[in-house]
């Protein structure tokens, strides 16, 4: 079944991963990114099965005002707009962290919120806030991005129990270690990409395309009873510690 599907952060990365992978298979996209000019572009090479949107996730009067220009209610949102700066926690300004945890956790529910009044008015629709494994293994120099993954995971465990008996589902994406995205510039290092795609069981790292297509498993009835979760998209590497640690048999 055709859906439209929000998506946020949806000029790039995932965000595009997921709405290319969208559109093949027959649904329709509304991408909102706060670059505007990168947006179109993507939007114009999907064709007519995509909108363009430009703002910033904490804008909640933008978020509705686009929402409200849809002509309908999206079926799923695509809660993906986030940011990351690295630093140790005893160097980052305070205005640093809060810009962080702002866009990543308060305006995941900005618009999570916003879309949620129109889909329980329906009374059906389908969530997925895009998290990360920083959130659940937490990586020294991520500062603010651990904690804001995190609390966007628990967000999402109370959306799930608020909203379910509403008619939506809300469900968490954490993707690993993906080769695209926020995290593409620390695979130009070659010892550096060979290092950690070693470190993952299936020996390599993620591909965008394999976080687009567990995004629109959890948007789609093939999740049906799949609520409050948080798929983890890391090829085994969170599971994977006592792996690290060498024993004898």
């Amino acid at each position: 079944m055709s859906q439209l599907i929000f998506i946020t952060g949806g000029g790039a990365g995932i965000g595009a991963a997921i709405a290319e992978a969208a559109v093949a298979r027959g649904h329709r996209v509304a991408l909102f990114d706060r670059d505007g000019d990168r947006v179109a572009a993507l939007a114009a090479r999907l064709g007519p099965a995509a909108s363009a949107h430009a703002g910033d996730v904490c804008d909640e009067a933008r978020i509705e005002a686009v929402l409200d220009s849809l002509d309908a209610a999206p079926d799923a949102v695509m809660n993906n707009a986030g940011i990351v700066q690295f630093a140790p926690l005893l160097d980052i300004a305070a205005d640093d962290f809060r810009r962080i945890m702002e866009i990543d956790l308060n305006g995941a529910f900005v618009v999570a919120r916003a879309s949620a009044r129109r889909m329980i008015a329906r009374g059906s629709g389908s969530i997925v806030n895009v998290t990360s494994i920083g959130g659940i293994a937490v990586s020294p120099g991520t500062n603010a991005y651990a904690p804001a993954k995190g609390g966007l995971a628990a967000l999402t465990r109370l959306m799930a129990l608020e909203w379910g008996p509403l008619g939506l589902r809300v469900n968490a994406l954490a993707p690993g270690m993906i080769d695209g995205g926020v995290s593409e510039p620390i695979y130009r290092d070659k010892k550096v990409r060979a290092a950690r795609a070693g470190a993952v069981p299936l020996r390599r790292l993620g591909r965008l395309e394999d976080v687009a297509g567990a995004a629109l498993f959890l948007a789609s009835e093939a999740a049906a009873y799949v609520n409050g979760q948080e798929l983890v998209v890391d090829g085994g590497l969170t599971g994977s510690l006592m792996a690290q640690i060498p024993r004898s048999l």
